[in-house]
């Protein structure tokens, strides 16, 4: 029970700054421009990786590291208001711009039948959202089309497999998930708010702004005088919730939400999509009270997992079905039957969300997360003496 308890007071401990967190991510810029010579910074139009592209651009400045290089990876079907914004900074004297407008293939949320977005593939070249900018990189060398292998790909290309680091806008207070990814455990040299890029590589990626609150944010981009993406501005005019704000890819599985609403503040983005990719429309016609899942169980019911079960063998496809079911088993045992639990694998069903993205994100209560860690210390105790 000891152990259990020393667990609880090593995860519940934070460390406090001894400045406001401005001045503590510039000191962390300035401190990676010190370590590694090579830096590119990523930027999504969005809010966060606004900050930390000015943040890293004041040290570039200071330190005569001019122009810095800022990377971009378009996923095609993105808000018109993020592709303006990332075209002003590209445009910028002291930005070497890496907008990749490569082919990829990206999961579609949207669609049990059209399971892909072949994004800038030369195929479908009559069917893009939109031509190619004449500052974009547009040809795939690097041997993957997936989003998450693409990235350490692009910066080992970059630097010739050379020292690097990669900086980008991701804050704990989005996902307990990250914090806990974001402090756990070593970096590089003592730091802890980052992960290695490339495995067998001096190559990382750093978050410098990772305790930033969503309020030090918007009050750096005002009070700086910063542009924003301003997509941000119709989110808050239309009451979308702060964690739902997303200007990223309109088809993936957390910001398909952003079809509700797409058609009303950019309808011609909108039209553009459903034209592009099958099963745009469909989402666009739901709503944020029935997002992919309703409210109250369907009468013809007894219950949520009855009803989950139903949805998995009539929707999904047989070859992902089993893996679907493995998931739900595992998570059975972390959560129990819990309704809510339950109702969001429904949701991730309905998105068809194979890779499980939306339920990476599902958050426990600390309470929940206690007796899971003791469970998990429990269990390898056992094992350990076992094997005595």
């Amino acid at each position: 029970m000891n152990k259990i308890v020393d667990l609880r007071k090593s995860f519940a401990k934070k460390i406090l700054c001894k400045q406001n967190v401005f001045d503590e991510a510039l000191d962390r810029i300035r401190w990676l421009f010190d370590e590694f010579e090579n830096v590119v910074v990523g930027f999504s139009g969005g809010k966060d990786s606004t900050v930390v592209l000015e943040l890293s651009l004041i040290i570039a400045r200071e330190k005569g590291r001019l122009p810095l290089k800022v990377m971009f990876l378009d996923q095609e079907g993105e808000w018109q208001a993020t592709i303006d914004m990332v075209e002003s900074v590209m445009k910028r004297d002291s930005v070497d711009p890496m907008w990749m407008q490569v082919p990829l293939r990206l999961f579609n949320a949207t669609s049990f039948k059209t399971h892909w977005l072949n994004c800038w593939h030369d195929e479908d070249k009559d069917k893009w959202m939109r031509e190619k900018h004449p500052l974009s990189r547009k040809e795939n060398i690097f041997g993957t089309t997936r989003f998450a292998d693409i990235f350490p790909r692009i910066i080992d290309n970059e630097f010739n497999g050379d020292k690097c680091c990669y900086i980008a806008g991701v804050r704990g207070e989005e996902s307990p998930k990250r914090q806990m990814g974001l402090t756990n455990s070593e970096t590089y040299k003592g730091r802890t708010w980052g992960k290695v890029l490339s495995k067998g590589k001096e190559q990382f990626t750093f978050y410098p702004i990772y305790d930033w609150k969503y309020l030090d944010v918007w009050s750096a981009i005002e009070a700086n005088k910063w542009d924003y993406c301003k997509v941000y501005d119709s989110f808050y005019q239309y009451g979308v919730p702060l964690n739902d704000m997303r200007v990223s890819n309109l088809n993936h599985e957390t910001a398909v939400r952003s079809l509700f609403i797409l058609q009303e503040i950019e309808p011609e983005t909108y039209t553009k999509m459903t034209k592009r990719l099958e099963g745009t429309d469909m989402a666009g016609k739901m709503s944020f009270d029935n997002f992919y899942c309703p409210k109250e169980l369907p009468f013809m019911f007894n219950n949520w997992i009855e009803y989950r079960d139903y949805l998995l063998e009539k929707l999904i496809d047989p070859k992902w079905r089993e893996k679907f079911a493995k998931k739900f088993k595992l998570m059975k045992k972390r959560h129990g039957e819990d309704p809510s639990v339950v109702r969001k694998q429904i949701t991730s069903i309905l998105c068809n969300d194979h890779e499980f993205v939306k339920l990476g994100n599902i958050r426990l209560s600390k309470k929940e997360h206690f007796a899971h860690r003791a469970r998990r210390e429990i269990e390898k105790m056992e094992r350990e003496n076992e094997h005595k």
